[in-house]
């Protein structure tokens, strides 16, 4: 059975960082990343507000540049996804793709969240050309332009009312003939004058042809079928968090969000430790995800020291 000093679970910025300062750390740190090498992040094309990028830079760049650099530095970068963990005691038994055993000193956890999306094939279709669900990540690209949201809870409200400030008109796209959105965001919403709400309305289809995103098909409550013209589709019913293997023993939020010790990265189980979106329900930014990693390197080199 292979020991592992500092274990890493995840592949975003959350991980990369945290395999970057565990690595200057000596922590001789092991990473797996899981089924989506990257992260979220690979799900867009250009990040716009990564700081030290003023033109830009490819999401997969970013994310091939930050493995890169964790390799350099002597991270130990593997391919493949952990089935079943034990954190009952330390070291921690972890086994990876069924068959290969590890035991791990120390455990970070970054395997982030994942979006809800409807599930429709021109949804996957259109992802990344004009279909995304983080407005704060790729409403930029949309200035002046016509979007939808989909969602009527407080995640859709905000998302609807930041792209307003951007955008020239915003639909949202409620399936029931009420907003689940606290009072306080319901009346943003309505006070936005370029945002209209499209009540009792479901998506049949997103719209689209080579250049990306053109409209979406709609279906009302009573039949009523409807096509809107509009150049993005944003997602905002919900994030999933990739916390479900530990959370036997890991305490979660009621949503499945890794709960940690006030500002530190620190879980209920000594030795563990969470960063990037699985345990941030809030913020949901490369940014943030990259500088928990770096919080959950640094509190894992202290523990291991003690």
């Amino acid at each position: 059975m292979e020991k592992v000093r500092c274990l890493i679970i995840g592949g975003g910025p959350a991980g990369y960082t945290a395999a970057i300062y565990a690595s200057r750390a000596a922590l001789s740190p092991v990473l797996y990343e899981g089924m989506e090498p990257g992260g979220q992040l690979t799900t867009t094309t250009v990040v716009e507000n990564y700081p030290g990028f003023p033109g830009g830079v490819d999401a997969n760049a970013l994310m091939a540049d930050m493995r890169e650099q964790a390799v350099r530095l002597g991270a130990d970068i593997r391919r493949g996804a952990v089935t079943s963990v034990d954190l009952s005691e330390r070291p921690f038994k972890l086994t990876v793709d069924g068959c290969t055993e590890l035991e791990a000193e120390s455990l970070i956890i970054a395997t982030g969240a994942t979006a809800r999306y409807l599930g429709l094939p021109s949804e996957q279709k259109f992802r990344g050309l004009g279909v995304s669900a983080c407005a704060t990540c790729d409403g930029f690209f949309y200035r002046k332009k016509d979007v939808a949201v989909v969602g009527g809870g407080d995640t859709a409200c905000e998302e609807a009312t930041y792209l307003a400030g951007l955008c020239r008109k915003v639909y949202m796209i409620v399936r029931r003939d009420v907003l689940r959105a606290s009072v306080a965001m319901q009346e943003r919403v309505k006070n936005t004058p370029n945002i209209e709400i499209l009540w009792n309305c479901n998506t049949r289809e997103v719209l689209g042809d080579s250049s990306g995103v053109t409209g979406a098909r709609l279906e009302r409550k009573d039949g009523e079928v409807f096509d809107i013209a509009v150049d993005g589709f944003f997602l905002a019913i919900g994030h999933n968090p990739q916390s479900q293997l530990f959370a036997p023993w890991i305490k979660t939020d009621e949503a499945g969000y890794i709960v940690t010790d006030g500002r530190s990265s620190a879980t209920n189980v000594e030795g563990v430790f969470a960063a990037g979106d699985v345990q941030d329900p809030t913020y949901r930014q490369a940014i943030n995800a990259a500088a928990s990693g770096c919080r959950a390197a640094l509190d894992a080199e202290k523990f291991l020291k003690r």
